[in-house]
């Protein structure tokens, strides 16, 4: 403006007036002052605008925040400062106190580091620096091998500032994820993960936590698992046939940092020696128990002790219990209600130790098995509540140690009658029942797999109403099948309507089986659409026992092609060295392999030692097989007996491994029968 005033006055047109203008000089249009007030204005009315939609999206985000801490705000669980966690509280178990000191609290040794914690603490410490992705790191350990301290000590690499949670189960962390309480500089604890992914909304969790790892970091996830829970949420399959249960999981835990723990100090000894000199529990448990002395500190062969020793006059009845809560827990029951106990535990006792029982029994056992060992821990303990404070009432479960003894030691033990008949008639939960009744069906106990399915259905599961009309109709009776499935159907269960449909077409019936598979496949349902085209195409669905292998077949080059693999993978072993007639060596691997969770592995050894001409030792894999829960063996067993499959597919076995005597179907939609539990 100054310029152009220099220019006007040059030219001698400063004050002559503007063409145009209401009578302007040049002199007064060009005032400096009166331009930089229109400036001015101009400016103030584009700040307004910029700060107006400054502030509406400040309010917008306002009330986001508000709406998520109201979210936040109902949560039974909720993030806490890191700092404010204790190792008890992240589920480290207590130590023993050592010799000569008294129990008083929570005693927590001296951690030994080892070479993985520092591994460990520097993968913690990259998760939290500012920028960083969010990740997932799983430490991997046998039982009582020190998962959860191990994971606590990483946490000191956590900075101050950062958040924890640690959700009560897996519906409370679906919850928080719902409600993005997960946010950036937050720690997601995942003490004993399999509670969060291996349950009803196990999928539905992973596939959540899959969505917020790929949100804002830094964000970090620690979960404890033991190899064998990480192997059945990761890799392994019940059988050839069977689909993995856990497909997000599998998804989720396949990109986690592993760190493994080994079993013990084997190569730490020293370090575990320097440190035992000033710490007392140390000392008493490297007196004891050497190289396995996380173990020892878990009071962990104690446990065992008290329950395969048993003492005192009610010791034989709490070591039933135990052996109750050890096939309940590795049947898929974590929580035991005392009915279920009391009731179970008689067909765990002789003829004898049930005669000698006095009426206290009960109580006695439960105080034997609640006693205090080492001061440590309960060979079956109280269930927190999932909120607040308190115990679950007339709920127990049993100890961590326990658990992976049952395991190890009960897997091919088959329970007896009155396990399945306490369970029918003292478990209230559905999906329960469904899921001990699928493993009596796998065992071949179908008289009792109908008590727990009748029973399912009577709590509401439509699931179970599929599973039993199912068995019903492979058992050759199909009316009893349309009873019991046409309920779930009519409530438009998609499952029941495709196998009503089968059901109708089996029976001749095909415009009303594909008018129902027509409506089932409306549901969105692949499985049932892939039904609608099957029974257009005039198809049906195979039986389990006419899916069995039969002969003629080459045993050298199936054993290269399906059982040397097979058995590598699941046991973890690389080498296998020879051919398939070192039949001891594949036995043994055999047997690994079905204490990992795939007894499968003994049938197809069982069909070696058949073409061997042992008949007898076939005969043996086979019941092992079954039960171990292989339903498939059953075809080899009766086929070994020279009998026909139908015959064992449709009466099931009787608790001695023998064909079961015709019984009686359970009525689902009638009152339940008194079942009293008998010996086994």
């Amino acid at each position: 403006m100054g310029r152009i005033r220099v220019e006007a006055a040059g030219r001698g047109v400063l004050h002559e007036r503007v063409d145009g203008s209401s009578g302007e000089t040049a002199e007064e249009l060009l005032d400096e002052a009166r331009w930089r007030t229109l400036w001015e204005a101009e400016q103030h009315s584009r700040v307004r605008v910029v700060r107006g939609g400054v502030e509406r999206r400040q309010a917008l985000r306002a009330l986001e925040d508000e709406e998520r801490r109201a979210r936040q705000a109902v949560l039974a669980d909720r993030p806490r400062p890191v700092r404010s966690w204790s190792q008890q509280r992240l589920g480290v178990h207590p130590s023993i106190p050592g010799r000569g000191v008294a129990a008083t609290g929570f005693v927590l040794p001296t951690f030994v580091p080892r070479p993985h914690d520092a591994r460990f603490r520097e993968t913690v410490s990259a998760a939290c620096a500012e920028g960083a992705s969010p990740r997932f790191v799983v430490v991997c350990g046998a039982s009582c091998t020190g998962k959860s301290r191990t994971a606590c000590e990483a946490l000191a690499a956590v900075p101050d500032d950062f958040d924890l949670i640690f959700p009560a189960d897996a519906e409370g962390l679906l919850a928080a994820l719902a409600a993005d309480a997960l946010g950036p500089r937050t720690v997601l604890w995942l003490n004993e993960a399999h509670r969060y992914f291996d349950t009803p909304v196990g999928n539905a969790v992973a596939a959540a936590l899959l969505r917020r790892l790929d949100g804002n970091g830094p964000f970090l996830v620690i979960a404890t698992l033991w190899p064998d829970q990480m192997d059945a949420l990761t890799t392994r399959r019940l059988g050839p046939e069977q689909d993995n249960p856990h497909r997000s999981a599998r998804d989720l835990f396949r990109q986690a940092r592993r760190i493994d723990l080994p079993r013990s100090f084997a190569d730490d000894l020293d370090a575990v020696r320097r440190a035992a000199t000033q710490d007392a529990s140390l000392a008493t448990a490297l007196e004891i128990g050497g190289e396995n002395l996380t173990q020892v500190l878990a009071a962990g062969p104690d446990l065992v002790r008290h329950y395969e020793q048993p003492a005192g006059e009610h010791g034989i009845y709490g070591s039933a219990l135990l052996a109750v809560a050890m096939d309940a827990h590795r049947l898929g029951l974590p929580l035991l209600p005392l009915s279920f106990l009391e009731a179970a535990a008689p067909g765990y006792l002789t003829d004898q130790q049930r005669s000698e029982a006095g009426p206290d029994w009960f109580t006695g056992a439960l105080t034997y098995v609640r006693t205090l060992i080492k001061d440590t821990t309960r060979p079956l303990q109280e269930v927190p509540r999932p909120s607040g404070m308190g115990a679950l009432p007339g709920v127990l479960r049993l100890a961590d140690y326990l658990q992976q003894h049952g395991r190890q030691t009960r897997w091919a033990r088959c329970p007896p009658p009155s396990f399945w008949e306490a369970a029918s008639v003292h478990l209230t939960n559905g999906a329960d029942l469904t899921r001990l009744a699928d493993e009596a069906q796998a065992r071949g106990r179908f008289r009792y797999a109908s008590l727990l399915y009748g029973a399912a259905v009577r709590m509401g599961s439509l699931e179970a109403r599929v599973v039993l009309a199912r068995t019903r109709e492979y058992a050759g009776d199909r009316e009893g099948a349309l009873r019991v499935v046409r309920p779930a159907a009519e409530q438009g269960y998609t499952g029941a309507m495709v196998l009503l449909a089968f059901l109708h077409n089996r029976a001749g019936d095909r415009p009303t089986a594909l008018g129902i598979a027509h409506a089932a496949a409306r549901s969105g349902a692949p499985y049932a659409s892939l039904a609608l085209g099957l029974l257009r195409q005039g198809g049906t669905v195979q039986r389990p026992w006419e899916m069995m292998p039969s002969p003629p077949w080459d045993p050298e080059s199936w054993y290269e092609r399906e059982l040397r693999p097979l058995i590598q993978s699941l046991t973890g072993q690389a080498l296998f060295a020879g051919r398939y007639r070192k039949l001891d060596q594949a036995k043994h691997l055999a047997y690994d392999a079905a204490k990992a969770g795939a007894p499968y592995a003994l049938a197809r050894i069982a069909l070696l030692l058949k073409w061997r001409g042992d008949e007898q030792g076939a005969a043996r894999l086979y019941r092992l097989a079954v039960d171990a829960g292989h339903l498939g063996a059953l075809g080899g067993l009766a086929r070994i007996h020279n009998e026909s499959p139908d015959a064992y597919m449709r009466l099931g076995l009787e608790t001695d491994g023998s064909l079961a005597t015709p019984w009686t179907w359970d009525d689902p939609d009638s009152p339940p029968a008194d079942h009293t539990p008998g010996p086994n």
